[in-house]
């Protein structure tokens, strides 16, 4: 079996995906997007391929390459539709929120004065996102109406797509962690606590990860917001609100996790190869393992 894995930088998790593979007895190849030349009426050198990891770091190279392949009928993990809606908060909020997946009450405006008025009935302190990043950067926590007034003509500002939404969301006065919950398909296998005493909690600036007890709960919303943004191999971020429970925070689609499988025990990588063979629908040495 064959598979390919596109990426637009070779990190430590697409080497883990490598190994893995490797490990299953398949034959794993890694190809930089940014060097392929996609022919639309001619997919032959892709379908040779029985399945195909999308890893790229941009987005829009990853999401670009998916449609092209999804049109040549080769099996991509995650599909177009899932990239879409899981690169753009605001996509996956109208997702969640139209699954009655509980989530953070959420604001969007276009404009500055739409954009005040939107942290001041959400209320304060108040958190305002870029609708497309990850990482946890160009995030803003704002504690009163100063700051959200400095932060919004800021933005307003700088210009640019990724400053010309405002996208508002409510504040959780989460205890000083988050959850992040690893999903195929339907199968909830693995989580991680991210602590941190700052408000934001990402491994990538800083937050400690150790092992989550997958309750009964954490499992049944995670499903259910992997479901709302059309399945696939994700990561749910959770926030605990000290009154309503359990909240789905984002939606991840090209989840970092080398940091998550010490943590965990569980072989992440192994556990995202084997459900995009299944998909693929072959049958190689060691998948059930």
């Amino acid at each position: 079996m064959r598979v390919a894995i596109l990426h637009s930088r070779v990190r430590v998790e697409e080497r883990l995906l490598v190994e893995a593979c490797e490990a299953r007895g398949m034959r794993a190849e890694l190809v930089d997007v940014r060097e392929a030349v996609f022919d639309l009426h001619d997919g032959s050198r892709w379908v040779e391929y029985d399945a195909v990891l999308e890893r790229s770091v941009s987005q829009a190279a990853g999401l670009a390459a998916v449609t092209v392949l999804e049109g040549y009928g080769v099996r991509v993990v995650n599909t177009s539709g899932v990239i879409r809606t899981c690169g753009d908060k605001l996509a996956t909020s109208v997702a969640l929120v139209r699954a009655g997946v509980p989530t953070p009450r959420t604001r969007l405006a276009v404009s500055e004065v739409a954009a005040l008025r939107a942290v001041e009935a959400n209320g304060y302190p108040a958190v305002l996102k870029p609708a497309v990043g990850s990482w946890g950067r160009l995030l803003a926590r704002v504690q009163d109406r100063d700051a959200a007034e400095a932060v919004i003509e800021h933005k307003a500002t700088l210009g640019g797509p990724q400053h010309s939404v405002f996208y508002v969301q409510e504040h959780v006065e989460k205890p000083g962690r988050d959850l992040r919950v690893f999903v195929a398909g339907e199968d909830v296998f693995a989580g991680i606590v991210r602590g941190s005493e700052h408000w934001i909690t990402n491994t990538a600036r800083g937050g400690r990860a150790e092992r989550l007890e997958v309750t009964k709960e954490i499992a049944e919303i995670s499903r259910r917001a992997a479901r709302a943004v059309g399945g696939g191999v994700l990561a749910i971020d959770l926030l605990e609100h000290p009154s309503r429970g359990l909240l789905v925070s984002e939606v991840n689609h090209t989840m970092e996790f080398r940091n998550s499988i010490g943590p965990t025990g569980v072989d992440i990588p192994g556990r995202i190869v084997e459900w995009a063979v299944h998909e693929a629908g072959a049958v190689t040495a060691g998948a059930g393992a």
